[in-house]
């Protein structure tokens, strides 16, 4: 994932939309929900978006919607004017997105990666993850997903407290060369 990351960082593309929604670098949120846990319950994707809306300031929030979360996102959110709601984005855009976020907010595995990467702070909605090293190294702070988590996680973000973090060892871009060359090694005896 880092590897396919880095080659693609000097290709990043912004979205057309950018600028138009009013969108400055390190000026705005970047959303993306879609764990059951957390949209399959309307109530709780309510409480949920509300609680992100009231404790993240006066930033903008870029939510590209998975298509299990819109089923159940309210449309009476759709009307605040610091949500902007999109389709799900190619690569190259999305990372963009994230690359000059002030933060992200996510219950999403890779991004978790991304983030820690970019040097971009990550709050990530689940209990646990598959991915420990961007909490104890990266950027990342695991929060759950209890809807009462947000605020706290939300008050250190946008106090500018966040941890710096740093990337972990051997997430240089260079695993699959690392890969074929043990292959080689092993299957050129």
């Amino acid at each position: 994932m880092i590897d396919t990351l880095l080659r693609n960082i000097n290709r990043l593309q912004q979205p057309d939309w950018f600028t138009t929604k009013g969108l400055k670098e390190k000026e705005y949120l970047v959303l993306t929900l879609h764990r059951p846990s957390n949209v399959d319950d309307a109530a709780n994707l309510s409480a949920m978006m509300l609680e992100i809306l009231g404790n993240s300031g006066d930033k903008k929030i870029v939510f590209p919607v998975h298509p299990r979360t819109l089923k159940n996102l309210p449309e009476s959110l759709s009307s605040n004017e610091r949500l902007i709601l999109i389709e799900p984005l190619p690569y190259l855009s999305f990372i963009y997105l994230v690359k000059n976020a002030y933060g992200v907010l996510t219950d999403s595995g890779g991004i978790q990666e991304e983030t820690t990467v970019l040097g971009v702070p990550c709050i990530t909605f689940r209990d646990n993850t598959e991915r420990p090293e961007t909490v104890s190294i990266g950027t990342n702070e695991l929060v759950g997903a209890s809807v009462k988590n947000v605020k706290p996680a939300l008050n250190k973000l946008m106090s500018g407290s966040w941890k710096k973090g740093s990337i972990p060892p051997l997430w240089d871009g260079k695993t699959a060369e690392r890969i074929v060359a043990s292959l080689l090694k092993i299957y050129s005896r």
